[in-house]
């Protein structure tokens, strides 16, 4: 009887903190301080020579990249993906922009130079950023 009070007593704490951390507010992008700047070469060429170290530094970061577009594009559910140029031929920075926020812009040209706050979730093929804000 005595372990079944401490059992249901761990189970109501756990729902309590399992209830708080899925109704947890996100980040506000627009607001967040970046914890690195640099251009979006610059990065790329960091996970490229050395990706453990790059992951250790980077990985679920606030980054600032500044960089050329080279591509747009739109998924099926609306969401805007601008891939920056990485000085690689194959793969770029790709900056998934944020749901949760209403962007000033959301219209880019091939070729125009942008400035883009976004979390970094590491490199598959093109190093990704998500929840992204364009800044100016």
């Amino acid at each position: 009887m005595k372990y079944l009070k401490y059992l249901l007593l761990l189970a109501v704490i756990g729902a309590a903190v399992g209830f708080y951390q899925y109704n947890k507010p996100h980040q506000n992008m627009e607001k967040a301080d970046a914890d690195v700047t640099m251009t979006a070469t610059e990065l790329f060429q960091a996970f490229e020579k050395d990706e453990l170290s790059a992951n250790e530094t980077y990985l679920d970061k606030v980054v600032e990249v500044r960089g050329e577009v080279q591509q747009v594009s739109t998924n099926e559910e609306g969401g805007i993906s601008l891939t920056l140029n990485s000085g690689n031929d194959m793969f770029g920075v790709i900056c998934q922009l944020d749901e949760l926020t209403e962007h000033q812009r959301t219209a880019f040209e091939t070729g125009e130079e942008v400035t883009v706050k976004g979390i970094c979730t590491g490199m598959l093929m093109d190093v990704v950023l998500v929840r992204c804000v364009v800044k100016g």
